[in-house]
């Protein structure tokens, strides 16, 4: 289906721009959400009527994202969540937890400008990208971590996990016996030789 765009669409053209989509995708996003119209005859006329007005809107939503985008641009926010030994969250973080916690420290960010390609699965630092206005987005540095002490330390440069499984390997030792028989327990060796004795 041919439409022209009314906005700038990611990876799809800029205002005025007559390009070619599945029907679906037209359909269900474009269409619906004011982003395009279809491309014919009477569209293309009221569109031309209406570009200066279209191009001047645009213009000003892009200027308050502008100055919107310098307080959230590179910021840190910090979620505490459960997670298994190997880092796993118990769950996942999504755009809905995101705009909650931008939220919380005053930055009003709508879900849909949350560009999560899949929801966080893990704990550690993920960069996020905020797309304020099609063409302003900033990105943000989500720490997820197990605990407030734990969330200080990533914001370091250390990494969590690895040195948990550091401590965790330098902790385990097993008593080693050289005369030992496969599959004997090191701890009952001695008690039997000094019953034979």
């Amino acid at each position: 289906m041919e439409v022209i765009l009314l906005e700038r669409v990611e990876k799809l053209g800029a205002i005025g721009d007559v390009v070619t989509v599945k029907n679906g995708y037209a359909r269900n996003f474009l269409l619906p959400r004011k982003k395009a119209l279809r491309a014919n005859e009477a569209n293309k006329k009221v569109f031309e009527a209406n570009k200066e007005r279209l191009i001047a809107e645009n213009a000003k939503r892009r200027e308050v994202a502008e100055g919107d985008s310098k307080g959230v641009d590179g910021k840190t926010v910090t979620l505490i969540r459960q997670a298994s030994n190997v880092g796993h969250l118990y769950g996942s973080v999504s755009a809905r937890d995101l705009a909650e916690v931008l939220e919380a420290e005053a930055i009003k960010v709508a879900k849909s400008q949350i560009v999560l390609d899949r929801p966080i699965k893990t704990i550690g630092l993920h960069e996020v990208k905020i797309a304020l206005h099609p063409e302003v987005s900033v990105t943000v540095k989500v720490n997820v971590a197990r605990s407030p002490e734990e969330a200080e330390l990533q914001e370091q440069g250390v990494d969590v996990m690895a040195s948990m499984f550091e401590r965790d390997a330098a902790g385990f030792t097993e008593d080693y016996d050289p005369n030992a028989e496969p599959g004997e327990i090191a701890a009952e060796a001695p008690a039997e030789e000094e019953a034979e004795g």
